[in-house]
């Protein structure tokens, strides 16, 4: 049993401990319940569970939830256009965010399908320094999709 103190009092009957709790004034709460014998602490209940509930609030606001973000092209972009995409891909995994690369064909495209994976092999290594392959290129139906996630320090 730790008293209201944070002492360590020893091990003790329950009974003397519930009589220990109610001359403090405070409840007999049970800390460490597999523990043997089980580990308890004379403390103020409502006060406990406020404390417990603000650190959960703290740990649920530091955390951040990763978004897919999608970035479409085409097989034949210009340079201009594919560095306006590969910008903004940048700050996708600067933020955290996970980015969908969508690549679709038109038309005859669909017969030049190894531009478009030789276009997503360069996206791949040009960020191969800040960001990992999660799912590699796949063909479904007349689009080509490759996802990549930020690289953790």
């Amino acid at each position: 049993m730790i008293d209201e103190n944070g002492e360590k009092q020893g091990e003790m009957p329950i009974n003397a401990a519930l009589e220990a709790a109610v001359e403090a004034g405070l409840d007999l709460v049970e800390i460490v319940a597999n523990a043997n014998p089980p580990v308890v602490k004379i403390l103020d209940y409502g006060k406990f569970k406020f404390q417990e509930q603000k650190k959960k609030n703290e740990a649920r606001k530091k955390q951040k939830i990763v978004e897919l973000k999608e970035v479409k092209l085409r097989p034949m972009i210009d340079t201009h256009d594919y560095e306006v995409k590969a910008k903004a891909m940048k700050r996708f995994f600067a933020e955290g965010d996970k980015v969908k690369i969508t690549l679709r064909f038109r038309g005859r495209e669909m017969a030049h399908q190894h531009l478009g994976m030789e276009l997503l092999q360069k996206i791949k290594a040009d960020f191969a320094d800040t960001a990992k392959v999660e799912s590699e290129p796949r063909l479904e139906g007349r689009q080509m999709t490759m996802v990549m996630a930020p690289k953790v320090a």
